[in-house]
């Protein structure tokens, strides 16, 4: 796995991250040549991601509201972040989970990582995809206001 590109102009979600030092560390994050992308890679991928973010001190499978079972992928003080390896239909969702977060003034910025195009069809069928939710966040600039960084692998 490699990084192939980050879309950092979401609300000045690069600013965010560099702020806090942590966008270089991000994008280490997915420069991980012992893991390959192929048809059903997710949980390699899951398992990588967890482990680098563990070694920081990112809390995972974080809850988003107790009354209810939704979670993030991983919360760090004001961050929050998310992987996005399944179906197409879950990337807005995700988008939904940050905005909320960031309506309840709990974070001030989130990142989300998918595979590129490419990548995803590799994975498997209708995976989501980097370009498709930049696109997507693009068009829903006004409703999608938290400062997402998004990190595109393949």
């Amino acid at each position: 796995m490699k990084l192939a590109f980050v879309y950092e102009d979401h609300h000045s979600a690069g600013t965010e991250w560099d702020e806090r030092e942590l966008k270089e560390w991000l994008k280490d994050v997915f420069e991980a040549p012992g893991v390959q992308i192929k048809p059903h890679c997710t949980p390699l991928i899951r398992e990588h991601v967890e482990t680098k973010f563990l070694s920081e001190g990112w809390a995972l499978n974080v809850n988003l509201d107790q009354a209810h079972r939704l979670k993030i992928f991983a919360e760090k003080g004001d961050l929050a972040f998310q992987l996005q390896t399944g179906n197409m239909s879950r990337a807005p969702y995700d988008l939904l989970k940050m905005q909320f977060l960031f309506q309840s003034q709990r974070i001030e910025s989130a990142a989300l990582a998918l595979p590129t195009k490419n990548a995803a069809r590799t994975i498997g069928d209708n995976i989501a995809n980097a370009e498709r939710v930049i696109s997507e966040l693009k068009l829903f600039d006004r409703v999608i206001s938290v400062p997402i960084l998004v990190i595109a692998f393949e």
